[in-house]
């Protein structure tokens, strides 16, 4: 699966299993079109990009990477860590732990090819239309899209959406902050105005929507009861994909069946795509019990997060008679960022220099080899693993870019390359740790009896909120070394519910957090690090920042005119996050780990899929039947 800007939006395993989509049939190529409230003449286009050219034209019959032949059937069983309660996405963000399968209900305006960067195609929209000022975008929705019910996306269910979300959805706010009206202009228009010129990506950003039923959530349901598009709920949803939920068990299990009249079965797109007849989704709260599940062919494949397990857990009878298939997918369709998020709106870490202390204070270097046998890097951007990512000292057009904040920026990013303190062995660590030592006492902090307090004399605590046993262990590791600066640490271990809760309300001292990042990075930015996004309830900052030259620089990224002044100024704004020191980056690592019971078959994956399961692969019944019937 590619990671697009849709996916950062929707929040953990939902995002994580959203499908595949697809382009639709009949696309109309270069039809000039009449703009509403212009006299200019536009075109029609079948799909957008970002930037630089279409790799498939508007009558193209499939995607390249996809076998057009292969069978329907055969059900697909996968694993779930954690519980779930609500099957409402609007509400994702901010009420209830949502499931991961409602991600493959519901279809966009248009989808993006897994063999290009930014670049979309139609999906329930068959073609869209935009001014060169980028100003505003007006879709045209296809005539034969239907919800599983039968009758027709409408027009009217767009703009429903687009309200609805960005009414109830802090990071759906957050992202479309920019899109000040959608408006039904003809019977299968929609045009959507932007709050001024020149922001090349919200056209394609609009295409990401999310389209739901507005029929559905303003009737009533089975028992007569009116429907709430702000609350959780477990009623399955009316949707318009591949899939819809066939039975369920909550907190435990899914089930989703293949439409078998779903009205976009011959879209280019959806050739060779969304071929098992089921897909069922088990849950787990231990990844230790899950992979216990996966080897009794409870499960038909598993995601393996941990290196540990990846290593030493995989040596069962299966694996060594080659029934289940370990393989590693490599991830060229993202960045990242991971690391201990030290939370801006505590006193103790308003200072740089404390932050950059917890930093000299971490070991990776031992870490990586006592916990993950060697296998991991220190990630040292937020956007590590592309080319967005800033390295030695800024030049050219980033070097511009970060001239008009230089006095809103720390100095030394200009005179200095970002690095890691690097430990691995007493010497070093102990050097690490007098540097940081160094520092907490510079911002006003000093040891008596034997503790670190602050300027005001109290000592200093933090609290570690973790959610699970492999984030507590990381944290495990780490607690030593900041109690050797004097710092008293607990580790507290929280259920699914509460984590959600005191995440969402900003209620933590220090939290591991992972963002992704797309190719094309733009408006999620401001829900990831603007300084607005910092008091809102169930946004992406919680760290907590508000700092007008990151502002600045997000506005330099969201409105650059091409690819190069893009990748200068995200390099920009990476070196400014680096440089505040704002989390004690953690590690990566550049694969996707997965076992599977070998009992499916896919085409050649082009090089921004990832794994593509589910939505790329197919039962194969003759693998299946080698190795022998399931559990």
């Amino acid at each position: 699966m590619t990671l697009t800007r849709r996916h950062l939006l929707q929040a953990g395993a939902a995002a994580a299993a959203t499908p595949v989509l697809g382009l639709g049939s009949g696309l109309l190529a270069s039809v000039p079109a009449a703009a509403e409230g212009t006299a200019d003449q536009l075109t029609w286009r079948h799909g957008l990009s970002l930037f630089g050219e279409i790799k498939y034209p508007a009558d193209f019959k499939r995607f390249d990477y996809v076998n057009p032949n292969a069978p329907k059937g055969g059900v697909a069983r996968q694993i779930s860590l954690g519980t779930f309660d609500n099957f409402n996405l609007t509400v994702a963000g901010v009420k209830g732990n949502i499931a991961p399968a409602v991600g493959y209900l519901y279809e966009t305006l248009m989808t993006q090819s897994q063999d290009e960067v930014g670049t979309e195609y139609g999906l329930l929209a068959e073609s869209a239309a935009h001014p060169d000022d980028f100003s505003w975008v007006v879709y045209r929705l296809r005539a034969e899209a239907r919800w599983h019910d039968g009758k027709p996306v409408t027009a009217d269910d767009v703009v429903y959406s687009f309200d609805t979300l960005k009414k109830f959805s802090p990071r759906y706010a957050s992202y479309y902050r920019h899109v000040v009206k959608a408006e039904k202009t003809g019977e299968r228009d929609i045009r959507f105005t932007f709050d001024g010129p020149g922001n090349r990506e919200l056209p394609t950003i609009v295409g990401e929507l999310l389209v739901l039923p507005k029929h559905w959530w303003e009737g009533t349901d089975a028992q007569g009861r009116k429907r709430d598009v702000s609350a959780t709920t477990l009623e399955p949803p009316l949707g318009s994909a591949p899939y819809r939920i066939k039975e369920f068990v909550a907190g435990r299990s899914i089930v989703l069946e293949r439409v078998k009249d779903y009205w976009g079965e011959k879209l280019p797109v959806r050739i060779g795509q969304n071929n098992f007849d089921e897909l069922r989704f088990e849950f787990f709260r231990d990844n230790t019990v899950a992979l216990e599940a996966f080897k009794a062919d409870q499960a038909d494949w598993i995601m393996e997060n941990s290196a540990k397990q990846w290593a030493t857990a995989y040596d069962f009878p299966a694996v060594a008679d080659k029934r289940v298939v370990k393989e590693e997918f490599p991830i060229n369709d993202s960045g990242r960022m991971q690391g201990f998020v030290l939370n801006l709106r505590r006193e103790m870490f308003k200072d740089p220099r404390v932050r950059r202390a917890f930093n000299y204070a971490f070991d990776f270097e031992e870490m990586n080899k006592q916990l993950f046998y060697g296998q991991y890097k220190r990630i040292a951007s937020y956007f590590e693993g592309t080319e967005l990512a800033s390295s030695g000292l800024p030049q050219g057009d980033e070097l511009a870019i970060l001239e008009t904040v230089r006095d809103k920026v720390p100095a030394e990013l200009f005179t200095q390359p970002y690095t890691n303190p690097v430990g691995g062995n007493p010497e070093a660590v102990r050097g690490n740790l007098r540097e940081a030592m160094r520092l907490v006492k510079e911002a006003g902090f000093d040891i008596k009896d034997r503790k670190l307090v602050d300027p005001s004399g109290k000592p200093v605590t933090v609290e570690m909120l973790v959610q699970d046993p492999s984030s507590e262990r990381i944290s495990l590791f780490y607690k030593p070394s900041l109690e050797r600066l004097g710092v008293t640490v607990s580790i507290r271990v929280a259920d699914d519910a509460q984590y959600q809760n005191r995440i969402r309300a900003f209620d933590f001292d220090i939290i591991t957090d992972l963002w992704g990042q797309s190719l094309s990075p733009g408006n999620e930015q401001r829900d990831y690090w603007g300084s607005q996004a910092a008091d809102q309830q169930g946004s992406r900052n919680t760290i907590g920042i508000k700092n007008p030259a990151v502002d600045a620089l997000i506005d330099k990224v969201i409105f650059a005119k091409d690819r190069a002044t893009l990748v200068a100024a995200t390099r920009a704004l990476d070196r400014v996050l680096l440089w505040n020191f704002y989390v004690v980056p953690q590690f990566t690592y550049g694969f996707m780990r997965y076992a599977r019971w070998d009992r499916f078959s896919r085409a050649d994956l082009p090089k921004y899929a990832r794994s593509g399961l589910p939505a790329l692969w197919w039962y194969d019944a003759e693998k299946a039947a080698k190795i022998g019937r399931r559990s």
